[in-house]
């Protein structure tokens, strides 16, 4: 499955969480991630599958589970990164081991493609 939407502003909420968990995120995807996402905005709305990778609160001792869904962008491992109190449905936040606006030379509005791993 293959997702195209437009680079959006964040609230650099992620940076945060990747950093404090780390650990976690590094067990649970086996990548170092870059402490930041990519926002993306759909035409419409994205459920993840049921079958994801899960982060769930007690693990970390929070109030939030998070959903981990592996996928590519521009060719390289990535994983949407969505908690479950998210109700931003047409947002996907795109993680991985370096910060793709620097990487891609990319700004907000500039189309991009993700690829839903099977």
């Amino acid at each position: 499955m293959i997702l195209t939407g437009k680079v959006k502003t964040g609230t650099n909420n992620a940076s945060y969480w990747i950093n404090k968990l780390d650990e976690l995120y590094t067990l649970k995807t086996g990548m170092k991630l870059y402490p930041g996402t990519l926002n993306i905005e759909l035409p419409e709305q994205f459920i993840p599958p049921s079958n994801v990778i899960r982060l769930e609160k007690e693990e970390h001792g929070g109030h939030v589970s998070v959903s981990i869904l592996p996928c590519s962008i521009f060719g390289r491992k990535a994983f949407i990164i969505r908690t479950d109190t998210d109700d931003r449905l047409n947002i996907i936040e795109i993680a991985t081991n370096v910060k793709l606006r620097d990487e891609y030379c990319l700004g907000d509005g500039d189309i991009v493609e993700v690829t839903i791993d099977n």
